[in-house]
């Protein structure tokens, strides 16, 4: 499998990004479908909407975030699996649009399809 990248929405679209894939619940503002250039939007493999909530993206709550999350992508092993065949045709970039780089479902879920495969 290659190596599955991370990237907000509002960077700049690459070829490098190969299959670009929004794991985001709700539309990022501000930004059209047309200009995101997703390949595909994965709304049911972001948290869900009581999780995203309470997470609020406050960074202290992050690793209780991150084991509730892993939690729910337990329950979500189609879509785990077709984005680790993706990977292995492709490279995958999981598209999201939190302001902090460092603290989102995107590292939580990269982190979550590498552990799965090892």
């Amino acid at each position: 499998m290659r190596p599955i990248n991370i990237k907000r929405i509002y960077e700049k679209v690459s070829e490098k990004d190969g299959y670009r894939v929004l794991v985001d619940r709700l539309w990022p503002r501000g930004i059209s479908k047309e200009e995101a250039k997703v390949d595909e939007w994965i709304k049911e493999i972001a948290p869900s909407t009581e999780l995203r909530k309470w997470f609020d993206h406050q960074e202290e709550r992050f690793p209780a975030f991150a084991k509730r999350y892993e939690e729910e992508l337990n329950t979500k092993n189609d879509h785990i699996e077709r984005l680790r065949g993706i990977a292995e045709q492709q490279q995958v970039t999981l598209i999201y649009s939190a302001k902090n780089i460092h603290f989102n479902q995107a590292v939580v879920l990269c982190n979550y399809l590498n552990k799965t495969t090892s």
